[in-house]
């Protein structure tokens, strides 16, 4: 999202350390020495300033809030595409070497490797591109309004690029690579699409609620997110692979040459993900909420 072009909502929350967080902390002025004078710096948009005040011989702090530096779109497309292929080969290689060493990762350790891959990632390249990693990620995000349609072709073939060049990386590293790590449904293809809406549906959820609301945990982003990816792979791994990804499932299926419902991983996942992210958007407090639930209880709220 370029800071000069889209004045939204960013897919990923200000945290300590984010470009664009506030330099210093926020002047405190003591006004009982005041006069009722306007400070002439208040018309000021770089400087935040009260009026001035001494007290006990202390000096009125200030603090100047610069606007973030503007991040190019090609840096952008540059850390998604980066951070898609680790996710991408990570998730796939575990798979791979699952399956050559006759199950010794189990589905623990599937679905752990994944969920470290996309919590390091997030916290690695969330401040720089919001770390999507994902087609149905991106297209809720611009569905909400939370992200520009116009750069979603470029996030998505970023995404599937990414997912190509690291399933040929795997093909060429472990071959014969036998199943190549592609998620093909081992149950009927009802039963398949409904894990893989399900799981894409609490996978955007918890997105959109670290991502987009400004009063949930934002700092945990990474680990909220990581978590969620390992347990929907531990509910629907023997089923479906917990793809959960269109990427996850495209690239590798290129690469060994297996469509086997392909249409479910590339369906299913964007469905669930726009269910999920207007589910929270429907069910989270209004932003005009925030103050009264910030407020004290004070003496006259218990009376009858």
């Amino acid at each position: 999202m370029d800071h000069e072009d889209v004045p939204s909502a960013p897919s990923t929350p200000a945290t300590p350390g984010t470009p664009g967080a506030p330099l210093f902390g926020g002047f405190r002025g003591d006004h009982r020495g005041t006069t009722g004078r306007k400070s002439l710096l208040k018309s000021c948009k770089c400087f935040s300033v009260e009026e001035w005040a001494i007290e006990d011989g202390r000096l009125p702090s200030v603090s100047c809030s610069l606007p973030p530096p503007p991040v190019s779109l090609a840096r952008k497309v540059g850390a998604e595409f980066v951070g898609t292929l680790i996710l991408i080969f990570a998730g796939t290689a575990t798979a791979i070497v699952n399956q050559k060493t006759q199950g010794s990762e189990t589905l623990i350790g599937l679905a752990g490797s994944t969920g470290l891959a996309v919590m390091v990632v997030i916290l690695s390249t969330g401040h720089i591109s919001g770390a999507h990693l994902n087609p149905a990620v991106t297209i809720a995000f611009a569905a909400l309004k939370h992200f520009p349609w116009k750069h979603v072709p470029v996030y998505i073939g970023a995404q599937i690029m990414a997912s190509l060049c690291a399933a040929f990386a795997l093909k060429g590293i472990f071959h014969p690579i036998m199943g190549g790590g592609v998620t093909v449904p081992s149950a009927g293809y009802g039963e398949a699409f409904a894990l893989e809406f399900i799981i894409s549906f609490n996978l955007m959820f918890v997105v959109t609620a670290v991502a987009t609301d400004t009063r949930a945990v934002g700092e945990l982003a990474g680990i909220a997110v990581g978590a969620t990816v390992m347990l929907n792979i531990l509910i629907a791994g023997p089923s479906t692979g917990g793809s959960m990804n269109p990427v996850r499932t495209l690239g590798p299926a290129v690469a060994v040459n297996n469509y086997k419902a392909i249409w479910i991983y590339l369906t299913a996942p964007i469905l669930g993900a726009l269910c999920g992210a207007g589910t929270y958007s429907a069910v989270k407090l209004p932003e005009e909420d925030t103050d009264a639930l910030a407020k004290p209880a004070t003496a006259s709220s218990f009376r009858r």
